[in-house]
């Protein structure tokens, strides 16, 4: 499960400080407790003052969800003794934001520029949350099925990938084609191809 962050500075979103959060404490789909540790690390990194961009703490954050997600921001705000508005996010019938609602349930009406502003930010979000899933999820892929053959090495792994350009054209190729790639003899060419295709 991973996470994404973007950052609003002057009115604008300022893209080179969005982030992207590996979750490393829960391991079911519980939303809340995930957005509580993103926003703990959040704070943490700008309270220890560490060179990674996080930069001064915010003065103010959204959360792309309701008053349960708000109430799990607050929640790891109140460790660290501070104070930092958070709102939520309502939506019509659509999903689109209409809204914005603090841990009182009170909601802000908000003008259409500012509904479109959100949109952008939500839409950041998720472009930096989906690509950092999908890299995850092809590293794995790719650590996975080809890291545990025997005889496959860093440098060979390499030269497999470059030369069929991912696992699953690797899967479909004949034991001939395979034995193309430098260093990848008859005998490793099968064990490769039954390997992947168990």
């Amino acid at each position: 499960m991973v996470a994404g962050m973007a950052v609003v500075k002057d009115g604008k979103i300022a893209r080179n400080l969005s982030r992207r959060f590996k979750i490393k404490t829960v391991f079911n789909q519980d939303d809340p407790r995930c957005i509580e540790e993103v926003i703990e690390r959040r704070i943490k990194h700008s309270l220890n003052g560490t060179d990674n961009g996080f930069g001064k703490l915010p003065d103010l954050i959204l959360i792309d969800g309701g008053i349960t997600q708000i109430k799990a921001s607050k929640e790891a705000i109140r460790k660290y003794n501070i104070e930092i508005p958070v709102y939520g996010m309502v939506k019509n019938n659509k999903h689109q934001t209409r809204a914005l609602i603090d841990e009182t349930r009170k909601e802000i009406d908000i003008s259409d520029n500012l509904k479109n502003f959100i949109t952008n930010l939500q839409d950041e979000v998720h472009k930096v949350a989906i690509e950092y899933h999908r890299k995850l999820r092809d590293n794995e892929i790719t650590k996975s099925e080809l890291d545990n053959i025997e005889k496959i090495g860093e440098k060979k792994k390499q030269k497999l990938l470059k030369y069929f350009g991912s696992v699953d054209k690797i899967k479909k190729a004949e034991i001939e084609e395979i034995m193309k790639v430098d260093g990848i003899n008859r005998k490793l060419a099968e064990n490769i191809k039954n390997a992947l295709n168990k």
